[in-house]
């Protein structure tokens, strides 16, 4: 049962709906945990976390991609649930990550604006609670794989933040990046806090990590463990190996893809041959939309990456656990990587952390007739000097700046029709709700 009043599609602690009206409630988080309860579950599962690296709603072929092959992806999704509603918290690496691995926006952990660089000597603080400290607080063994981009000195690094073991490059593969390490013989490969390899080989990516999941899950397949692998692809610059390059109807990008459709099979096979298929949760999903500067397609939603229109924001999402995921579902619920953390919890049977702003959406995952308990989301993007904001309530959706727009994305999802002058009111209370919480999670600034 949920508290009296309590509006479970609202951050905990941020705004709630009271009589059309927003208001602060700053005894959320203390009432979600008071409503907290775990499942019926004889152990927890494996959890194994995909994200890809600026992958568009529109790349897949389950979500409508004529020209790209995703035949493993799309029968992951035929064996269990698509989400078509599924977004981020902001359009751009680092925020969203931060948001990801915390629960938190990411203005609440200081991450809300820009990239971190190679030099960056902030990141995701030790004293935040991440999902691998979730998981390993619960007995799990965790491996992280791939592109962290939450911090690189001491203290910031991903075997710092609750994983066991870390394989890959810590930074993005641009020449903003790989720049920096030209006189060190290029960006480094790293295992752990060991230099492997130099340089880091776009082409070559996919892969190693591919690889070092498969080895991972071999390992600990006699004790519960959480994966996550970070893709490098296909954030610019892509490259596929030569078994791939050629093969897509989209050029090189499409080739990017239909490996990353391959390293998924290849995850899943893994599970099934080792007798863990029914035993793992796998999420397949992107750290925001497609850059603009390539082939990537968020059809038929508007913008990419560095915007809040949806296209940046709404992102593929697939869930995969034979018997307990429900088959050949497609899920037009909202649900966001804020909800990750909590939900996970719940599954390893562990309280969630205080002060999230995500939501407990387990049953989202598991029941085929549940609904969201999410309704509003705020969206911030900031690099350099660009500032963009977005507030979404329902089907209600305001861009705050540079100029405001509302959208109804229930019969505009793609927001091709501005609607604000028709609904003086809606602009209003999103506006009043976008105030509370820019207050809360960074300062008001």
């Amino acid at each position: 049962m949920k508290p009296s009043g309590f509006d479970s599609g609202t951050a905990p602690g941020l705004a709630v709906i009271t009589n059309g009206m927003f208001m602060i409630r700053p005894l959320l988080s203390m009432l979600l945990a008071q409503a907290w309860l775990p499942p019926l579950a004889a152990a927890p599962p494996n959890v194994i976390l995909i994200n890809c690296d600026d992958l568009g709603y529109g790349d897949l072929a389950c979500y409508g991609a004529k020209d790209i092959r995703t035949p493993n992806l799309d029968r992951m999704a035929a064996e269990g649930t698509r989400f078509t509603d599924f977004s981020v918290t902001s359009a751009l690496c680092t925020p969203s990550r931060a948001a990801l691995m915390t629960g938190k926006y990411p203005g609440r952990v200081g991450l809300a604006t820009g990239v971190l660089r190679p030099d960056a000597r902030d990141g995701l603080a030790g004293a935040e609670t991440t999902m691998a400290e979730v998981f390993k607080g619960a007995g799990h063994a965790t491996g992280c794989i791939g592109k962290w981009h939450l911090g690189f000195v001491k203290g910031m690094r991903p075997m710092d933040q609750g994983f066991d073991s870390y394989y890959g490059v810590l930074h993005n593969l641009d020449h903003f990046e790989t720049d920096l390490f030209k006189g060190e013989g290029g960006m480094p490969v790293l295992r752990g806090e060991s230099v492997e390899r130099r340089p880091a080989v776009p082409a070559e990516m996919t892969g190693l990590y591919t690889d070092e999941a498969l080895k991972f899950i071999e390992s600990n397949r006699d004790r519960p463990f959480f994966l996550y692998v970070g893709h490098a692809m296909p954030h610019l610059p892509f490259d596929a190996s030569p078994k791939f390059k050629g093969r897509s109807g989209r050029g090189l990008y499409g080739d990017v893809v239909e490996e990353l459709d391959d390293s998924t099979g290849r995850i899943l096979e893994t599970l099934r041959s080792l007798g863990l298929a029914e035993n793992t949760l796998v999420l397949f999903t992107s750290d925001n939309g497609p850059e603009r500067r390539t082939p990537g397609t968020a059809a038929p939603l508007s913008g990419g990456k560095h915007t809040v229109f949806e296209g940046g924001l709404r992102v593929p999402c697939i869930a995969w656990w034979p018997g307990h995921v429900p088959a050949g579902r497609v899920c037009r619920e909202m649900l966001t990587t804020l909800d990750l953390l909590p939900s996970f919890a719940r599954l390893c049977q562990v309280p969630p952390p205080q002060g999230l702003d995500g939501l407990d959406q387990l049953d989202l995952l598991l029941d085929a007739g549940a609904r969201s308990r999410r309704t509003t989301l705020f969206s911030l993007y900031g690099y350099k000097e660009r500032r963009l904001e977005s507030m979404r309530e329902g089907r209600w959706k305001l861009h705050l700046l540079p100029n405001q727009m509302l959208f109804d994305l229930q019969a505009d999802p793609g927001e091709t029709q501005d609607v604000s002058g028709g609904h003086p009111g809606e602009v209003a209370r999103l506006t009043e709700a976008a105030a509370l919480i820019r207050r809360e999670t960074v300062g008001g600034r």
